[in-house]
């Protein structure tokens, strides 16, 4: 199967210097991911090669592009222009401090926002130009969350996925963001949605509630013609390659150098890239309480502090060294001595030999994030340390954490509890330490890098099967012509719909006025029923007032409140008579839960209570239902009273009273060469259940239904009743 990887930066970065082309491999773990999948899979690779096109000629680009397809992988140019707005602009200074929780440092510009949409279109246009119809697409990271959306109106039938590799915000964060709805529509695009943590996943699920007002279950958020599915997946490092390190002469020749430098002093090793969302300075300031408290320790341990470079030419990015720096200077000027300096502080990206003999010889790993989506540093330093000891403080707001629970975990702005768990750390068994470690490895060595993508595409391409299912009970072109031509052919027919949500899209106010039906419409289902040998009902949750208000003149059959009411013939007939006391205790609980719930109403009819909650935030909306149904199944119990979930709704009505009673009525003793029932919610199953297996029963939506198909929309169930119309004399 071929698979197209999609990401901001390709795993081959150009530099141009001297008129000259150079070529390397990027940094970075999802490289070795994927040259590690299994023979089945034939990849390609798209994104930006690293370099502004601004500083290249046509022959470089060529170039470029030659060299790349050597490699599987396909460049996205971006001009300056674009780089300074779309990838620092928005992607960096809007998205990134923004999902890391730091307001302060978010800025919003419309020229960011601008640029991030034209960029996105150009990956979709070079996607395009690979993908065929079985292409497994995988999109990755920050940069090209509107891209899932842009690639499923290209490819409404391709398998397409989308990984995060930074936090997804709580909602209250996310709803900052001006472009918030179209950035979750972008996403929704996908048909799987990767996190690294169930946080994560659930903010993004709770977002996608409470801004779009997207159902969501079992892990899934509920669009019209599909399910979008929100699953974790850690990343995990290349763990032979850190557990195999210490083997490599280069390695023990940087281990037996550092063994020389520091002596007999303990290591206390903290690793990151200069970022404000990695808490060092927070850090600095905790070892400053450690060196306070515990001057015993003066001269007996050392703080590495390695500071990757990272966005130097960003304010926020050149402040921070700067504050850093001082701090450094700060906590060596107080303590330090002729003979010792506490924090040895380096600048630099160091070598991966240098690196992991640092890990290997650190008898302490501080790893303090703010917040951070993952941090894989933890990881490799879990790895390295093979049979030999070592302690883990790990911020409880990185990802990781949940991963690393033997770990000492920590909150990273308190400096009193790292301080704190620096002094228990240089004070634990050896033995206990070494327990720890070697749960840990079990646990990263099984998923790893590796394991992690098999599994992401795992579950990728088992939306495929999922998909498949779904799509054998869609109502295809082929099916439908099938169903016309039965219709066209047909002696005595059968039309039975539902009106809200299937012959008319749902208003906010359930009020008559609100949802009158077109012209359009009521001339369809004059000719339908006009039609010999044909038969047409509208069953419906409405009261007969209204619909006898829209169809009363028309000459079909109505039947009003799932069944209460039933007219055919030109008169209305009762259901029986009900019992109305039930709805008084009822009443007062639902009219509590109304005075607490702005947007909710009422709506009583002659045999139910109605709750509406569509105008209802929809956070609040869950929670008051849930409270709702709870509340009513105790005072409804042992009662011959239902509740039936609707759309945006809670009914209340007897038992007795429903659509299938009022299908079978309506049916009667006639046999009916041709029945097409429509309807879009879980009132309506009971009619689809009281017909035959031959009838051509569709739910508009998805869902679980006894409906043999489903449509999409409530325009495509329009579609259907216009050519069944037109097909008529």
């Amino acid at each position: 199967m071929q698979l197209l990887i999609v990401s901001n930066r390709l795993p081959i970065s150009v530099t141009k210097a001297g008129g000259k082309l150079s070529f390397k491999p990027s940094p970075g773990g999802l490289a070795t991911a994927m040259s590690s999948l299994g023979k089945g899979w034939n990849y390609s690779w798209i994104g930006w090669p690293g370099i502004a096109s601004d500083e290249l000629t046509a022959q470089d680009k060529l170039q470029i592009t030659q060299e790349l397809q050597a490699h599987n992988c396909y460049p996205v140019f971006l001009t300056a222009k674009q780089i300074a707005n779309f990838y620092e602009g928005y992607s960096n200074t809007t998205i990134w401090p923004l999902f890391h929780y730091f307001q302060s440092l978010t800025k919003y510009r419309s020229g960011f926002w601008e640029e991030y949409q034209k960029v996105a279109k150009l990956f979709r246009k070079e996607v395009l130009k690979h993908a065929t119809e079985k292409s497994l697409i995988w999109v990755h990271d920050y940069q090209l969350m509107t891209l899932p959306r842009l690639l499923r109106d290209a490819l409404p039938h391709n398998l397409i996925g989308f990984f995060l590799h930074i936090p997804f915000p709580s909602y209250e964060i996310y709803r900052l963001l001006p472009e918030r709805k179209a950035v979750l529509e972008g996403l929704l695009g996908a048909d799987l949605v990767g996190f690294h943590t169930y946080d994560y996943a659930d903010h993004f699920m709770s977002s996608t509630l409470r801004i779009l007002g997207r159902d969501n279950k079992l892990s899934g958020v509920i669009l019209k013609d599909r399910i979008v599915r929100a699953d974790v997946f850690p990343i995990g490092i290349d763990y032979r390659k850190f557990a195999n390190a210490h083997k490599s002469p280069a390695v023990k020749k940087e281990a037996a150098a550092l063994r020389n430098h520091f002596g007999s002093r303990r290591i206390i090793l903290s690793v990151d890239r200069l970022d404000y969302s990695k808490g060092i300075l927070e850090r600095l300031e905790a070892f400053e309480l450690f060196l306070e408290n515990n001057p015993g320790y003066h001269k007996k341990i050392v703080l590495v502090v390695i500071a990757v470079p990272s966005r130097a030419e960003v304010d926020a990015y050149r402040q921070l060294r700067e504050n850093t720096e001082q701090a450094v200077s700060r906590i060596n000027g107080k303590f330090g001595s002729v003979d010792w300096t506490p924090i040895s502080y380096q600048y630099k990206n160091l070598p991966f030999e240098q690196l992991v003999a640092l890990y290997g010889e650190a008898d302490v790993a501080l790893i303090t994030p703010l917040r951070d989506g993952m941090n894989l540093v933890a990881k490799e330093y879990i790895a390295t340390k093979g049979r030999r000891s070592g302690v883990l403080i790990v911020s409880e707001m990185a990802g990781v954490a949940d991963e690393l629970p033997e770990a000492t975990r920590v909150n990273p702005s308190d400096k009193v509890g790292i301080a704190g768990a620096l002094e228990t750390a240089l004070q634990l068994p050896s033995v206990e330490q070494k327990r720890r470690l070697h749960v840990m490895q079990t646990r990263l060595s099984k998923y790893n890098v590796v394991r992690w993508a098999e599994d992401f595409i795992e579950q990728l391409s088992d939306t495929q099967t999922k998909k498949t299912a779904r799509d054998i009970d869609t109502l295809t072109p082929q099916i439908q012509e099938q169903l016309i031509a039965d219709f066209r052919k047909a002696k005595r027919r059968l039309l039975l719909f539902d009106y809200d949500g299937t012959l008319t899209n749902f208003v906010s106010n359930p009020r008559p006025a609100s949802a009158k039906p077109s012209p359009a419409l009521l001339g369809m289902l004059t000719k339908l029923s006009g039609a010999p040998g044909t038969k047409l009902a509208i069953v419906s949750g409405r009261p007969k007032t209204a619909l006898e208000g829209w169809f009363g003149k028309l000459p079909f059959s109505l039947v009003a409140e799932h069944g209460g009411w039933t007219k055919v013939d030109g008169a209305w007939t009762p259901a029986g008579t009900a019992a109305q006391d039930w709805k008084a205790g009822l009443r007062l609980v639902l009219e509590q839960a109304t005075e607490r719930t702005p947007g909710a109403l009422i709506e009583e009819k002659d045999y139910s209570l109605v709750w509406h909650y569509r105008n209802v935030t929809p956070h609040l909306a869950y929670v008051r239902k849930a409270s709702l149904l709870h509340d009513t199944q105790k005072q409804l119990k042992n009662s011959e009273i239902e509740t039936f979930e609707g759309s945006k709704t809670l009914e209340f009505k007897p038992r007795a009273i429903n659509k299938k009673t009022a299908a079978a009525k309506l049916i009667g003793k006639t046999k009916y060469d041709f029945i097409l029932s429509i309807g879009d919610d879980n009132t309506d199953e009971d009619m689809f259940a009281a017909l035959p297996e031959s009838a051509y029963t569709i739910r508009v939506g998805r869902g679980a239904s006894q409906a043999r198909y489903h449509l999409a929309s409530v325009e495509q169930v329009l579609m259907l009743v216009s050519e069944l119309s037109a097909v008529l004399p």
